[in-house]
């Protein structure tokens, strides 16, 4: 390990890797089993507690706290891991919690992510790429964010829940079942608004597409159908749009309950 890039002040566990192309800042504490990949930059007072491996080119900000034991009062001890993408931001003051052994052993961060000053994410949390979390946002432990998701300030979401593909859940929001993919979802209660639109004509969805999307928020929310009438409805459509598939997946999956 070479400690050319590594400010003095800092404390680093002998076990741990960091790669020669890291860089880390004054007052840091890395511990035992962590990884740190090429290009990833630790400002100070950032703490990786244990059992890490964070990829390249990531940015974590001062006062930051990464693979911190999980609070949750089932864990023992047990061996349990934080595993973190690529080209991640992790603004001030975030924390990422390690897995639970009961919960699967590990919270997976993928990559191209902002997470704003003090995001929580909890164990045994799964969140994809391309996500943004603004200021505050707290996910409670083993929820599932798929890719493309953006959780406004002070949103909070419940234990076991999932939220869809390129959703968007409002500020201040309390989400208490599952979002499916290309919603807007805001206010308390939380209710479904509409597609997603701005967000997926940003991202390069054609209009017809978008038009397909708005007809399949019709077949759930607006025509009186059950869920499952609602599903067998959009795999028809799907059939001929792919973009459908990760909706009605999104829905099939869902073990809580839709936002409805």
């Amino acid at each position: 390990m070479s400690t050319e890039n590594i400010d003095p002040d800092t404390r680093i566990h002998p076990s741990a890797k960091i790669h020669k192309d890291a860089k880390i800042g004054p007052w840091c504490i890395i511990g035992p089993n962590v990884e740190i990949g090429a290009g990833s930059v630790l400002d100070s007072h950032v703490v990786i507690r244990s059992n890490t491996k964070i990829g390249e080119n990531n940015h974590i900000y001062q006062f930051s706290s990464v693979g911190e034991e999980p609070a949750d009062k089932k864990f023992e001890g047990e061996e349990t891991w934080l595993e973190i993408g690529d080209n991640n931001v992790f603004r001030e003051g975030v924390t990422l919690h390690r897995g639970t052994g009961v919960g699967g052993g590990i919270t997976r961060i993928g990559s191209n992510n902002l997470m704003m000053a003090y995001a929580h994410v909890a164990h045994d949390c799964i969140v994809g790429s391309n996500v943004i979390f603004a200021n505050n946002v707290g996910l409670c432990g083993h929820v599932e964010v798929d890719d493309w998701v953006f959780l406004g300030g002070y949103a909070g979401v419940n234990q076991f829940l999932s939220i869809g593909a390129h959703a968007y859940v409002g500020g201040m929001t309390h989400i208490n079942s599952d979002v499916p993919a290309y919603m807007i979802v805001s206010g308390r209660p939380a209710t479904v608004r509409s597609i997603n639109t701005i967000g997926l004509e940003r991202r390069g969805f054609d209009k017809e597409t978008i038009l397909d999307l708005r007809e399949a928020f019709k077949v759930i929310y607006k025509r009186n159908y059950s869920l499952q009438e609602a599903i067998d409805q959009l795999k028809v459509m799907a059939e001929s749009r792919d973009e459908l598939e990760v909706l009605v997946r999104s829905l099939e999956t869902s073990k809580k309950g839709i936002t409805r």
